[in-house]
């Protein structure tokens, strides 16, 4: 079977059109399929059919992805987000540069919607993951919810206008004093250790109701330092503490309305996701007067060509009819929450550097660029994947280069990277930016945070402000010694 240029060239929002097609033409045996130019962007006008013939296999309940979505739109000769030139934003905003697209931050909710649309479903968006106030306040004009780990988390999604019965509240070794500003402000409390649920049972008794968080003890996530329901995690209370959970609920009168978990993010097998869902099924015997269960998220996006990612409508299949199933058992109809991040946003964010140096080394071409680990830690900190193009030259020779920042520290975003010939001033796009970036940016060798950028129906907005010397030394105390 084939499928045509127009099948892919579209747009973002029309791969689960493709998909569905997919799933039916696989099991008629392998695809040939197009390949778009390997800068990365789909492009209309140069689409030509590879010469190679794929088979991709289903793993776990995840399907290959064949391309990487269309982040990047090469337009007459020109990459786009959104409609609006990169070349354009780079000359208005400088670089480096963060830049979302709402209409993919959309996409994804509404594809997570519909997936659960089966079950009275709530989804909420993990801020932690992009805490920009302009992105909050569209999240909640198309009617998500908010998930917070922090009370600033919390104060921020309040003037975002969220109402605090749609936020809720997860920290994790956080003291009890700011679980106490926290019940102040309305918002759903979440406790994941038993010291707080006691603490907390003492001072509010049956007055504020409680969400438990517990660790369900499944090692899931694509690196361990996001995996976060293993029996060596930080988070949660332990399954095999439900009898200590048990007789503090009792004592103190705690009313507990939902039970939490959150796995890991980047997932890679669905089944283990559900194996944890119907552990936390188990565990509600211990609590009659529940209204919502929380499974977090973990929901992987392709960060590559050729990249795993979740089959939202599969899981969404099976989930929904554990969870009605559970429902009925459990004698009432229960909320099913989500906390996605990374699901909503990753793919909606690009970030823009500018090539600073090319430097040649008897071994490596290296590209060296005007950012580093202080505003993209992920390469480093994660090890994680960011793809790669040079906008400025969609049409290039394709050479090798490693691609690294102006950080005093070893801070490479990629080794021997296939990109259209660099040169200096060009300007490179990392894929999949819109989660962890910024929110865990630092001013590390006194650098300035960067820009941020909203695409919105074609408009582009400033929605935070590239940082000076002044916003570097703006709390600091000059004393004299």
């Amino acid at each position: 079977m084939f499928f045509t240029a127009e099948s892919f060239a579209a747009s973002y929002i029309l791969q689960r059109v493709y998909f569905s097609c997919f799933r039916r033409a696989r099991k008629k045996g392998p695809l040939r399929f197009l390949h778009f130019n390997s800068c990365g962007g789909y492009n209309n006008q140069q689409a030509a059919l590879s010469p190679n013939l794929i088979s991709c296999s289903r793993y776990g309940g995840y399907f290959c992805a064949l391309q990487l979505p269309a982040m990047l739109q090469l337009q007459n000769g020109q990459y786009e987000i959104g409609g609006v030139p990169v070349q354009q934003l780079c000359e208005k905003y400088d670089t480096p540069l963060y830049v979302y697209n709402t209409a993919t931050m959309e996409a994804q909710y509404n594809k997570l919607k519909n997936a659960f649309s089966g079950a009275n479903t709530k989804i909420k968006f993990a801020c932690k993951a992009l805490n920009n106030i302009n992105v909050l306040k569209f999240f909640r004009t198309i009617g998500a919810g908010l998930d917070t780990v922090s009370i600033q988390e919390v104060w921020t999604g309040l003037r975002a206008g969220f109402k605090p019965e749609d936020i809720i509240y997860t920290p994790n070794c956080v003291s009890m004093e700011e679980i106490e500003l926290a019940v102040k402000e309305g918002v759903q409390i979440n406790i994941d250790n038993i010291s707080i649920l006691e603490q907390f049972g003492h001072k509010y008794g049956s007055s504020i109701p409680v969400c438990v968080r517990i660790n369900p003890h499944v090692m899931a996530g694509g690196n361990i330092n996001i995996s976060t329901g293993h029996i060596d995690s930080k988070f949660g209370i332990s399954i095999y503490q439900m009898r200590h959970v048990e007789r503090i609920i009792k004592a103190e009168k705690i009313r507990v309305n939902g039970l939490h978990m959150h796995t890991g993010s980047d997932i890679l097998d669905v089944d283990v996701f559900l194996r944890a869902a119907d552990i936390l099924f188990e565990v509600t015997e211990h609590f009659p007067d529940l209204e919502f269960i929380d499974f977090g998220s973990g929901f992987k996006v392709p960060y590559k060509p050729d990249d795993y990612y979740t089959d939202i409508d599969e899981v969404g299949a099976k989930l929904t009819e554990s969870f009605n199933n559970f429902c009925k058992k459990y004698g009432r109809d229960l909320a099913l929450y989500f906390e996605p991040g990374k699901f909503l946003v990753s793919q909606s964010g690009t970030f823009l550097v500018k090539v600073n140096v090319i430097k040649q080394t008897t071994a490596t071409v290296f590209v060296g660029v005007d950012s580093g680990m202080n505003h993209l830690i992920r390469p480093m900190f994660y090890n994680s994947y960011h793809h790669i193009t040079n906008v400025s030259n969609p049409t290039g020779t394709q050479r090798i280069y490693t691609i690294v920042g102006y950080i005093c520290e070893t801070d490479t975003f990629g080794w021997d990277r296939k990109l259209s010939e660099v040169g200096e001033g060009d300007i490179l796009a990392f894929h999949n930016a819109g989660a962890y970036g910024f929110s865990m940016a630092s001013n590390y060798n006194s650098r300035f945070r960067p820009a941020e950028v909203l695409v919105h129906k074609g408009k582009d907005y400033l929605i935070r402000k590239r940082e000076t010397m002044e916003d570097l030394l703006r709390n600091q105390v000059e004393v004299e010694l």
